[in-house]
């Protein structure tokens, strides 16, 4: 017997999800011979693009049963069947995941409509369900809801039943639970942590601090530590007694205090870091002709660089883009080698500084436009980020080009006054190394908040 599904869920966070809609087909394999359909309330916000996508609202959800309610008919519905899904993977993960809540273990083997198609129909164009089905011809409503595309699903296993003549197929790609590869000590850390951003301190039993690491997802992050295979991993695995962390919010924050942990504490597992963690920079310098010239270098050179970055390639990517986006010679960047015109001057898209043809100062404009936007030398300012939690924002502070330090703040403070400004902010080292870690996160974050502060 077979349990064909279909989820809809609120989105979020791995593993924090909460059902919005369920519907099951009870199918032996030629008939349906059973069926559940129905409305969840999630006791949760729902993410826009979910509402977007499937048109479920908190709304409908209102006077829905919650999970608690509906798992006794779901428990019964799928007992002794193999739960079949498209994408079986998700969908069992969230069943399993709203079960633990209730502290009821759920456990069924799991066979993957995905997998299925691509060894039964190969070189189909895609293997969504929409667009799977409407290549196959097979009829389809509601998409995005959980009864339509349950419905489509048991249509496609029929199919693909029917193509596995001696079902060895179907046979080989049931899929039974493993037992957890996680030891239980383990798991129990995991259990304690969030999945948020933040730095997280891996300590063994004499309560030294072995790892210190920074994720967006600290509980994601340190399930592959506990999972992987890597001999760094295997020896975290052997060594770990407890994980601490600390959540920040912003991801800028973590990268800073990461950064500054580790030279404070210096954990055995992060030696094996670069001792840097850029290895090119971007300078400048003003030619016999009055043109002010940028080239991408190693970032060992006296010279302060306008900005740094962690490989040659990220930089010249980095130039390609200037190039673009400020209307500069490619001979003039370093990407263009050559003793006459740029080709951009051929294709009439450069102004022709590189054979002297556009005014100097016309051009430096330009070029100062880059250094100006990419370089916080002897700046004044305040970046504002995410904060941990809703109405917190963090804020990072630079006095005369120099980074002093971060803090966080209520939405009601004012920042801009320099006395409740140096009571947020707790200082920071200065170093090569933070102003490498903001200033390319400047580069990826176009939107983040600065403001500029009187000096």
């Amino acid at each position: 017997m077979y349990a064909i599904l279909d989820i809809e869920t609120t989105g979020g966070k791995y593993n924090e999800e909460g059902i919005t809609e369920i519907a099951i087909y009870q199918f032996d394999g030629h008939n349906v011979t059973d069926q559940f359909i129905s409305l969840v309330n999630p006791e949760r916000e729902i993410q826009p693009f979910v509402v977007n996508l499937t048109g479920i609202n908190s709304n409908m959800l209102k006077s829905a049963p919650k999970f608690y309610e509906v798992a006794k008919r779901i428990v019964e519905i799928t007992e002794d069947c193999i739960i079949v899904a498209h994408n079986s993977s998700f969908d069992y993960r969230i069943l399993k995941t709203e079960f633990k809540r209730l502290g009821f273990p759920f456990k069924r083997k799991t066979l993957c409509t995905v997998e299925l198609s691509q060894q039964l129909i190969p070189d189909m164009p895609s293997y969504s369900l929409g667009k799977l089905t409407r290549s196959l011809g097979i009829p389809m409503s509601d998409r995005h809801r959980a009864n339509g595309d349950a419905m489509a699903t048991v249509k496609l296993f029929k199919m693909l039943l029917n193509k596995d003549l001696d079902k060895g197929i179907v046979k080989n790609a049931v899929k039974v639970e493993q037992k957890s590869k996680i030891a239980t000590n383990l798991k129990t850390i995991i259990e304690e942590l969030p999945s948020e951003t933040g730095v997280y301190y891996i300590y063994n039993s004499e309560g030294e601090i072995i790892y210190i690491g920074k994720s967006n997802n600290i509980r994601k992050r340190i399930v592959q530590h506990f999972t992987g295979t890597n001999s760094k991993s295997r020896k975290i695995q052997k060594l770990v007694n407890t994980v601490t962390y600390e959540k920040t919010g912003s991801e800028l924050a973590a990268l800073l205090k990461e950064s500054a942990e580790i030279k404070k504490n210096k954990p055995i597992f992060n030696r094996a870091l670069r001792r840097t963690i850029f290895t090119h920079a971007l300078y400048s310098y003003t030619d016999s002709n009055g043109y002010i010239n940028l080239f991408i270098d190693k970032s060992n050179r006296e010279e302060t660089p306008i900005t740094t970055f962690s490989t040659r390639s990220s930089g010249k990517h980095f130039m390609f883009k200037m190039v673009e986006n400020f209307n500069l010679c490619q001979k003039l960047t370093g990407l263009y080698n050559t003793k006459t015109s740029c080709f951009k001057y051929d294709v009439k898209e450069c102004q022709g500084a590189c054979i002297n043809e556009e005014n100097p100062e016309e051009y430096n404009k330009r070029v100062q436009s880059v250094i100006e936007k990419y370089s916080y030398e002897n700046k004044n300012m305040l970046i504002v980020d995410k904060g941990r939690a809703i109405g917190e924002k963090s804020a990072f502070l630079i006095e005369n080009g120099v980074f002093k330090g971060m803090g966080f703040f209520d939405l009601n403070h004012q920042i801009n006054n320099k006395a409740i400004l140096a009571s947020l902010i707790t200082p920071m080292e200065n170093d090569r190394d933070t102003k490498h870690i903001i200033q390319s996160y400047m580069r990826r974050h176009k939107r983040l908040k600065i403001i500029e502060l009187n000096p």
